[in-house]
């Protein structure tokens, strides 16, 4: 790897980090007041699963446009970027078209949609969900473009904004009186602000700074829209694997229940926050080395972040497994407790996961998004019916045992695909894998030792402290970090 690679790459990651930070943050304190202060468990089940229901209806609205786009982007600006404006513009248009249909049907069968899923009360949730749809969907997409133009701190920034104004939003009218309705509506105006500020920023800073060519280079519309194909199969896939366990909780038992499991998602969501801005990072990296045939670089990179993401994210899922109980009844209140053991569940799916938001777009950079969508959408599928299968037998804790089951198998697929492109070492990698594991477990051990002697709190803190210790001899041993240089850095 280059030492200006690396460095881009670095500068990338601290964009990102931060803005995923503040996006975190402000999540975690929107769930934190809404659950503890503002929101019983029933309203905020309702919420979060009208939320659910919503992100699979944008799946039509969404198409795979953006990420196409971002993948050509990071193509052309290399190769002809007089082709930027035309790729914008026909991205931009096709989704107007598809966004402003999808919309248009919601409004008209937000009340028919109610009644088939059994609770008339969320029609005026779904009608709002028309307007949520339509932000939503240029809010993310201004996010992917800038990261086709490996723009990552306008994509940070946006994500930032979009963060900190559906908080503040969602808490106004909340406190305003209108309950969970009100929580929605908050997130509409938040998404349109980000939104906004994103497609500004696209406009004024890359779509007019290129100067087009004479014609659109004939067949790139329609690679664009042939490519969206399998990345909509691979999104869809997604989102059905990240929401219908939320949308089968609501509808087999209880807006309580969806309160617990979304709960649990929420903190795992909030703990994956590195990885994803990592994997948001270096995937356009990986367009960029194969396009100059540079495979040997793109190994390194994918590698050294592998195990630098284990090195974070083995140690915090067994954290996570021996503080859950403290945590969630402290933190959130008795109400919650039946969070705990989903949480505890989905614990294994916070290391799955590090690795899927490391390799997903990344495989989708490499050109293999059509085999990653076709390992996606099997494991839906299986999801879906294991959910079926487990969520009336084991309640909120089947559906997170799904979860991770079929996640399991699609990291393996996706590691596969990645060995296959690059043929990683992984001689070396199982050897520094081996190492993460022994280490997390002996550290474990002393945890479990001492808990029964503890009070809650010192627990947490003892787990945090412990946490850091794991990181600091991890660190160390797999050459992360250089204890002569932290002591010449202290001197």
């Amino acid at each position: 790897m280059t030492s200006e690679t690396q460095n881009h790459i670095v500068r990338g990651f601290k964009a990102t980090l931060v803005a995923r930070a503040i996006y975190m943050v402000s999540s975690a304190l929107l769930m934190f007041v809404l659950a503890r202060f503002l929101l019983d468990p029933d309203g905020y089940g309702a919420l979060y699963w009208v939320i659910g229901i919503l992100a699979v209806i944008q799946l039509f609205a969404d198409i795979g446009l953006g990420k196409s786009s971002a993948r050509y982007i990071s193509e052309y600006s290399e190769r002809d970027p007089g082709q930027i404006p035309h790729l914008l513009r026909t991205t931009i248009i096709a989704k107007l078209c598809v966004v402003s249909v999808v919309a248009l049907v919601l409004l008209v069968v937000y009340d028919d949609l109610a009644a088939v899923l059994g609770n008339p009360g969320v029609a005026s949730f779904l009608a709002i969900g028309a307007l949520y749809i339509v932000v939503n969907s240029f809010n993310a997409f201004s996010q992917v473009a800038f990261q086709g133009f490996n723009a990552l701190g306008y994509s940070a920034a946006i994500q930032a904004i979009a963060g900190v104004a559906r908080f503040a939003f969602v808490i106004a009218l909340v406190l305003a009186g209108f309950g969970a309705l009100g929580a929605l509506f908050g997130y509409v105006i938040g998404y349109t602000v980000a939104a906004a500020v994103g497609i500004t920023i696209l406009y004024e800073r890359f779509y007019r700074t290129y100067e087009p060519a004479d014609e659109f280079e004939p067949g790139l519309s329609r690679r664009l829209l042939k490519y969206s194909v399998p990345l909509t199969a691979t999104r869809s896939a997604n989102v059905i694997d990240k929401q219908i366990d939320t949308v089968l909780v609501g509808a087999l038992l209880t807006p309580t229940a969806v309160a617990f499991y979304t709960l649990g998602k929420q903190i795992t969501d909030f703990v994956l926050a590195p990885a994803e801005a990592l994997g948001f990072t270096i995937s356009p990296n990986f367009g960029e080395q194969k396009a100059a045939d540079q495979l040997e670089q793109a190994r390194q990179i994918y590698e050294t972040s592998l195990v630098q993401t284990m090195l974070l994210y083995v140690p915090a899922a067994v954290g996570l497994v021996i503080v859950a109980e403290p945590f969630v009844r402290m933190v959130f209140g008795p109400d919650y407790a039946g969070a705990v053991p989903v949480l505890q569940v989905l614990a294994g799916f916070v290391v799955l996961q590090a690795v899927t938001n490391l390799t997903s777009d990344s495989l989708d950079y490499l050109g293999r998004a059509r085999a990653r969508a076709i390992a996606k959408g099997g494991t839906s599928a299986a999801n879906f019916g294991l959910n079926l299968l487990l969520i009336p037998m084991l309640g909120v804790v089947g559906a997170a045992i799904a979860t991770v089951i079929t996640h399991t198998v699609y990291v393996a697929v996706n590691l596969y695909i990645v060995h296959a492109e690059l043929s990683l070492h992984l001689d070396r990698l199982g050897r520094s894998m081996g190492q993460i594991c022994v280490i997390t477990g002996v550290m474990a051990v002393a945890v479990l030792l001492v808990t029964p002697m503890v009070s809650n709190l010192v627990m947490l803190g003892g787990a945090v402290a412990l946490g850091a210790a794991t990181w600091a001899v991890l660190a160390v041993v797999s050459g992360l970090v250089d204890p002569r240089e932290v002591r010449a850095a202290i001197r």
